[in-house]
């Protein structure tokens, strides 16, 4: 799924904003391996991130409870805080885990676009894409 996620991503912001995914700011919400957990292991969003990487993307994340984690000799940490501008300085919005702290109407009113891979958002806005 992750490889397909990439593939979706990379047509989103063609389509969109005429961008490819190499320097497209994009804002992965979730990196655990499901909803309102601290455990990364086996988290598709891991492999998302070093796809979306590989392309030239220049990625970050917000996850409550992951507050920062490393791979392959990476280290990551997350935003400290879900804010209006952090969301606007996007290009693209991942949601890969759908934490119930979140607040998705807040993201979906400032979010240039949304993709929606965990059904967390349930009106149909136009800026939203869902999988």
């Amino acid at each position: 799924m992750p490889e397909y996620v990439v593939e979706r991503t990379a047509k989103i912001l063609s389509r969109k904003f005429k961008k490819s995914l190499n320097g497209a700011k994009v804002l992965l919400l979730g990196v655990a391996y499901k909803k309102d957990i601290n455990d990364i292991r086996e988290s598709p969003a891991l492999e998302i991130i070093k796809k979306l990487e590989e392309e030239g993307a220049i990625v970050s994340y917000y996850d409550p409870y992951i507050p920062d984690f490393t791979t392959n000799e990476k280290e990551y940490k997350s935003l400290k805080k879900l804010t209006e501008e952090e969301i606007k300085a996007k290009e693209l919005i991942i949601i890969t885990t759908n934490h119930s702290t979140v607040n998705y109407e807040m993201v979906v009113k400032n979010a240039k676009a949304v993709f929606d891979t965990r059904n967390a958002i349930k009106d149909n806005s136009e800026n939203v894409e869902k999988l």
